[in-house]
């Protein structure tokens, strides 16, 4: 069991000037079944434990809450250019190359990807189900990029969260077929399909040119780790929102 309320991505450990990292379950106010570390305000959960909840985060990473920016998120593959804190509706994935603001997407099974453009001094976080990851939303935000900021790939360093895992993520075969072959496998035993997106998502990464070695995965899976993360599926759809964050800090 983690023990930790954030987990801080080691591939961004050599950068002084960025600050990032997924939330745990742990650590929070919130009771059950949110407890205790739920950051979604869509849940039924007690706003202001919420509210309590976001201020820890935050202050894990450096941040206050009202240097956040956030998006109701809707699995699609839009992108938001921040440059201002504040929430939004719409958007899978923001980008910012403005100090004093952290990104944060939600997550509860699906992947979370945080990207650190360390020449041009621009972040993004992106939010990847599997709508997401099917309409290359990771490709997307890092082509908006490189069109806003100049961004490549050689220069980028990124890391993808704990989600639900390729072993856990059974679909039908209407989802399946959206995907190729290198990001699903058909079980007989089970007769059923299971997805992949964490290669799928890391896929795109390297695609655009982000070095192997620039990319971190996290080992864990929600749904086989509901004690350390919030887990959709795991709980039926009644459970809380963890967050990915990462923002550049004020000079």
């Amino acid at each position: 069991m983690l023990n930790s309320a954030v987990i801080r991505p080691a591939v961004f450990d050599r950068f002084e000037d960025i600050s990032a990292g997924q939330s745990t379950r742990h650590g929070g106010v919130s009771k059950p079944p949110y407890d205790t570390m739920n950051l979604g305000k869509s849940t039924a959960d007690d706003p202001s434990d919420v509210a309590e909840n976001r201020r820890r985060y935050c202050a894990a990473l450096g941040f206050r809450p009202e240097q956040m920016a956030w998006s109701k998120q809707v699995h699609s593959d839009q992108i938001r250019i921040v440059d201002a804190p504040g929430g939004s509706e719409g958007y899978d994935a923001l980008i910012t190359n403005v100090p004093g603001i952290l990104l944060a997407v939600s997550v509860a099974d699906c992947a979370s990807i945080l990207v650190y453009d360390h020449i041009n001094r621009a972040v993004a976080a992106i939010h990847a189900g599997w709508k997401g990851t099917v309409a290359q939303i990771v490709a997307k935000t890092l082509a908006l990029m490189a069109d806003t900021y100049g961004t490549r790939g050689a220069d980028c360093y990124a890391y993808l969260g704990a989600c639900i895992d390729e072993c856990s993520f059974e679909v039908g075969p209407e989802v399946a077929e959206q995907f190729a072959n290198d990001f699903k496998r058909w079980d007989p035993d089970r007769g059923k399909f299971f997805v992949d997106l964490k290669k799928a998502n890391v896929a795109q990464l390297l695609d655009f040119g982000v070095p192997q070695p620039h990319i971190e995965i996290s080992p864990y899976c929600t749904l086989l780790n509901p004690q350390d993360f919030f887990s959709h599926r795991h709980s039926g759809g009644i459970t809380g929102r963890g967050m990915s964050g990462i923002g550049l800090k004020s000079t």
